[in-house]
């Protein structure tokens, strides 16, 4: 089973950026952990603060993997064209956010990803993207 784990705008500063929202760890520290924790997956993981780079990785992989695991970050919230990309690919996606999107400022209660994902993982921390490939492998 090949997986995608793909992070959008900003996330590249987990660890540093808002620790009480988002903690201390970077996600590189906690992708070694993932990576441990499901050794019969192949797990990638790409992180862009470009939308056309990430819409590129999703057409690059999204009819040949098993899933993607996507927090696309503040694009969630404005950016219709990646929904598009995940609309137009055969590989199931998974939403995830770190924080309660729905309990924060309200521009951040839309996202343009939620109708065309398969399923969501929100406010878990960085646990949600465990639960987003434990979803994909039993799914």
């Amino acid at each position: 089973m090949k997986i995608l784990v793909l992070n959008g705008p900003n996330l590249n500063l987990l660890g540093k950026r808002e620790p009480e929202i988002y903690g201390t760890q970077s996600f590189e520290e906690y992708f070694k952990t993932m990576v441990e924790a499901y050794p019969n997956v192949s797990l990638e993981y790409y992180q862009s603060n470009h939308e056309g780079a990430l819409i590129d990785k999703i057409h690059a992989v999204g009819f040949d993997y098993d899933g993607i695991v996507f927090n696309a970050g503040g694009y969630t919230h404005t950016s219709v064209a990646l929904a598009d990309a995940v609309s137009g690919v055969t590989t199931p996606v998974i939403e995830v956010h770190i924080s309660n999107i729905m309990e924060r400022e309200t521009f951040r209660h839309h996202s343009y990803l939620t109708p065309v994902c398969k399923a969501h993982f929100i406010g878990h921390g960085l646990p949600g993207y465990n639960m987003a490939v434990d979803y994909l492998t039993q799914h």
